[in-house]
């Protein structure tokens, strides 16, 4: 499987312009050196939202340029509503639309922004979780169609000059909805293998995350048939409280399997450096 000769870590700790300004805190804290991921959310309210705002991105931009080997990766929303809870009817002719390239052209627009503010070598992580049902743009409702879907997003944005995009599909771990592998888009279509990686459900253990059905193993595995690396743009604690053995685990995982980059959450409960209540996991995160 192709790995980064060096893992960029990164810290979440908001979308604008407040979160980048606590990373040189976050730096601080861990002792380790500086982080080289810069992640963040685009809003999907509406589709001026997902058109990736200026005021949003030119703030990370400055942060991307400040030094050559800074990464900077764009969660990017592939439906408008995104968190309004819509029903599986209303997704499915959603998704429809798309796969018939009514919103070709909103895609189009972020990559011309992010080229024009100097981000045209960004990871765009497209459609975040789909196998879950937090999201409008999750996938079960049609997975045909949301297939075709992305391949529409991705063909846009790459049709714009000067982009050197790389599109992370990143699903949650696990099963969750459904299969993560029934809505894979092809290998044309996806440059990075991602998954969001919770300390969850309630007493599940690191191993058992591992080796569960649709789980860490079987990413790693699924990337190496298809020739991808890996990453995990969303990770931390859950539902397992202060748990030091999960953090454990994971920063083990990433020294043996070398993702492209690794993005802890760190707001509450997720956390562990705003999280005053994850002293443990603090430590085991500081120390490893």
């Amino acid at each position: 499987m192709p790995t980064a000769s060096r893992t960029a870590a990164g810290v979440f700790t908001g979308s604008g312009t407040e979160g980048i300004g606590k990373l040189a805190a976050v730096e601080k804290w861990r002792g380790r050196g500086l982080l080289r991921a810069g992640h963040t959310y685009l809003p999907g309210d509406t589709w001026s939202g997902i058109e990736g705002p200026p005021a949003l991105l030119a703030p990370w931009s400055r942060w991307r340029r400040h030094r050559a080997d800074r990464i900077f990766v764009l969660n990017v929303p592939m439906l408008a509503r995104n968190e309004a809870g819509l029903p599986d009817d209303e997704v499915r002719g959603l998704l429809g639309q798309g796969a018939r390239g009514a919103f070709d052209g909103h895609f189009r627009t972020l990559a011309e922004r992010l080229v024009s503010l100097q981000l045209a070598d960004s990871i765009v992580v497209l459609g975040w979780e789909m196998n879950g049902t937090t999201y409008t743009h999750r996938c079960g409702p049609d997975p045909a169609a949301w297939r075709a879907y992305w391949r529409r997003a991705v063909t846009a944005m790459r049709s714009v000059a000067g982009q050197r995009f790389r599109f992370d599909f990143a699903p949650n771990r696990g099963r969750d909805a459904v299969p993560w592998t029934a809505c894979y888009p092809g290998d044309a279509f996806v440059d990075i293998l991602g998954m969001d990686s919770y300390d969850q459900p309630a007493g599940m253990s690191f191993p058992d995350q591992v080796e569960e059905p649709y789980g860490l193993r079987a990413q790693v595995d699924f990337a190496a048939r298809h020739g991808k690396p890996v990453s995990y743009p969303e990770w931390g604690l859950f539902r397992n409280g202060d748990d030091a053995r999960y953090v454990r685990g994971m920063t083990a995982w990433f020294s043996r399997y070398r993702p492209v980059y690794q993005t802890l959450t760190d707001y509450c409960p997720h956390g562990l450096w705003e999280c005053a209540g994850h002293p443990d996991a603090a430590r085991a995160y500081r120390a490893h």
